[in-house]
């Protein structure tokens, strides 16, 4: 299970924009989560869009409805479930993260006012279908690589 928030200024992303990202975000992670693009997966991430007034963000101290001009500000908050989350896993989903953003807002790079934040969520920590999820239940879906289960065994002590 993962969940994509991405956090915006009202009106920042069109419907077009939304479907796109709905749909690359969820590879960004899926595809280093599980060691492969498995379409299969899908089912277990969401995406979250969250628009904000421009009076409730400040950046630099300052309100963004009085800065006069909005900064392109975006926080995109990544929550996965305990894995195989080395550093440079890490790195590789922020990485596909901004460049996801970047592609469908028509920019050649991501702006340096988008922030991700990428958290993980302890073993026994995440509730769904009326209990605790464990990531351990999942791996003998199919959809890992059995480099990447015996990874996620591995990091996880199991």
């Amino acid at each position: 299970m993962t969940v994509n928030t991405v956090n915006t200024s009202k009106g920042r992303l069109s419907l077009a924009q939304r479907r796109t990202l709905a749909e690359t975000l969820t590879d960004a992670v899926l595809v280093p989560e599980v060691g492969r693009f498995a379409p299969a997966a899908r089912i277990g991430f969401q995406v979250h869009f969250v628009e904000r007034e421009p009076d409730m963000v400040a950046i630099g101290g300052r309100l963004s409805a009085d800065a006069g001009q909005e900064p392109d500000a975006m926080l995109i908050d990544v929550a996965v479930m305990d894995g195989d989350w080395r550093r440079e896993v890490r790195a590789e989903v922020i990485e596909r993260v901004l460049t996801a953003l970047a592609e469908a807002c028509g920019l050649t790079e991501p702006s340096p006012a988008w922030w991700v934040n990428f958290r993980v969520i302890e073993e026994g920590s995440w509730g769904s279908r009326g209990g605790v999820l464990s990531i351990l239940s999942l791996l003998d879906s199919g959809v890992f690589t059995e480099e990447k289960a015996e990874a996620i065994r591995a990091a996880i002590g199991a």
